[in-house]
């Protein structure tokens, strides 16, 4: 596959593709109020689960999703994905009750799994060693812009639509998008290697559900209640099962010995670490400008508008950067950091237009070291196991983001209300990605030009699905 192979109509359609997945983590936020006086009577739980059904299986799909994607196309992947998304969606918008509409969120959620890693890789594949870092810049802008389509569609939604009206208008767009993909998505280089290797799948997927679901169950149900002490025991029993799995088996999922690599850990890392503050402040800046500025769902979703702006112009000045990641990554991380201590001084009396200029330094700092710690990622492992890393790097986003609001929701557990808690919860935050950064920054190198272009060769060579 030549390096110009990616175009302009290619780029646009798989970065609305991972939009749209990306959307639908946070636009049920902004719809929770409209759920719980519907007709469907939810109970507190199972709200909870509506919200979290999708992250959990999102997340716990995305490395096994990624890894099949490699070995039997990234494009069918992609497509597969995309219908089983609308299916989800189409559950969701008839559900009769909530057990269904939670249903519908995993389908859905799965689909997102399959999604993901094949844009990513499929991009990996297309644009060259010399256009890479332009086209992961890119991909990041999406997650980001979903991030906030997701705010601004859940609450208009909200404040003009019924809930069912967000999920029905799913179908028909993945409809739109599988046309797109269909028509300007070519087939990639599939991997020779690998195996579906349904028993490191099982192990793998079931020991990331159980951990995902401590950790975003522990605030409501206690970090040492019975059920979370449970998963996360059963969570690091069946991550050993699968690592001892693999390290035996002649075709595992994935070798664990790819963690060798101080590069992998450190942006799988910093990857985790960026998300953990961006999803903390997605948690309390909703509640704060709704229950301590008294906006209403709609303009919510609008005032967080500013948190995109440094995702969408600083990712191109970082691309040019690419080269000096450990700078670009450190200034990055370390803006998010500052930023959230700096909103972590608002109060009823901030005037919004101050408490937006921290929003966008945290901005700025996700568009600098994100696009450089994905493209790291992607660079620690040869290009036939882009979807490997793909899910893996997204594995640890949502990782990240579910521990972020787990840690912000438990530090304003433990005060009377919002208001006194939220100081607390984003400085405890702050602090955490302010010293998770150098770990990161002293780990993240880059990978050898020598290295690129010998995996790249061998890639050329191989079978195309």
């Amino acid at each position: 596959m030549p390096a110009h192979a990616l175009k302009r109509s290619t780029l646009l359609t798989l970065c609305a593709c991972v939009l749209v997945a990306q959307s639908m983590v946070a636009a049920i936020n902004l719809l929770i109020p409209q759920l719980v006086s519907s007709g469907l009577r939810p109970s507190h739980t199972e709200i909870l689960w509506t919200v979290d059904a999708y992250v959990i299986v999102f997340a716990g799909l995305l490395i096994p999703a990624g890894a099949l994607g490699d070995r039997y196309g990234r494009k069918g992947a992609l497509l597969a994905g995309l219908a089983l998304f609308a299916v989800g969606a189409a559950t969701s918008a008839l559900a009769p009750g909530p057990a269904l509409l939670i249903a519908g969120r995993g389908l859905s959620g799965a689909g997102a799994a399959l999604i993901t890693p094949a844009t990513m890789s499929i991009l990996v594949h297309l644009a060259g060693p010399e256009r890479r870092a332009q086209a992961m810049a890119s991909w990041t802008l999406a997650i980001g812009l979903g991030g906030m389509a997701g705010n601004l569609g859940g609450g208009l939604v909200g404040q003009y639509l019924s809930w069912r009206a967000l999920f029905a208008a799913m179908v028909p767009l993945a409809a739109v998008l599988a046309a797109a993909v269909a028509a300007t998505t070519p087939r990639t280089a599939r991997s020779a290697q690998g195996s579906p290797d349904p028993v490191g799948t099982l192990l793998l997927t079931a020991g990331l559900v159980a951990v995902l679901f401590g950790i975003i169950e522990g605030p409501d149900l206690g970090w040492a209640s019975p059920r979370i002490l449970t998963a996360f025991g059963a969570g690091a029993l069946l991550v050993a099962a699968f690592t001892v799995h693999a390290l035996r088996s002649r075709a595992p999922l994935f070798d664990p010995r790819v963690f060798r690599s101080a590069g992998l850990r450190a942006t799988t890392l910093g990857l985790a670490t960026g998300f953990f503050g961006l999803f903390a402040l997605f948690f309390v800046n909703s509640q704060y400008l709704q229950e301590v500025k008294g906006f209403g769902p709609a303009v919510t979703g609008v005032a967080i508008v500013p948190l995109i702006v440094g995702m969408a112009l600083v990712p191109k000045l970082a691309a040019r950067w690419s080269a000096r990641p450990r700078p670009v990554v450190g200034t990055g991380l370390a803006l998010i950091g500052l930023g959230l201590l700096a909103a972590s001084t608002a109060d009823a009396h901030t005037p919004y237009a101050l408490y937006a200029c921290w929003l966008l330094v945290i901005s700025a700092g996700t568009g600098l070291a994100m696009p450089a710690l994905t493209l790291g990622v992607v660079l620690s492992l040869p290009p036939h196991r882009a979807g490997l890393g793909s899910g893996l790097g997204t594995s640890a986003r949502e990782i990240g983001a579910a521990l972020g609001v787990a840690v912000a929701g438990t530090a304003l557990a433990g005060h009377a209300d919002f208001a006194s808690g939220m100081g607390p919860a984003l400085r405890t935050v702050g602090a955490v990605v302010l010293l998770a950064t150098v770990p990161v920054v002293v780990g993240h190198r880059p990978a050898g030009r020598a290295v690129r272009t010998a995996v790249d060769t061998r890639a050329a060579k191989e079978p195309v699905a």
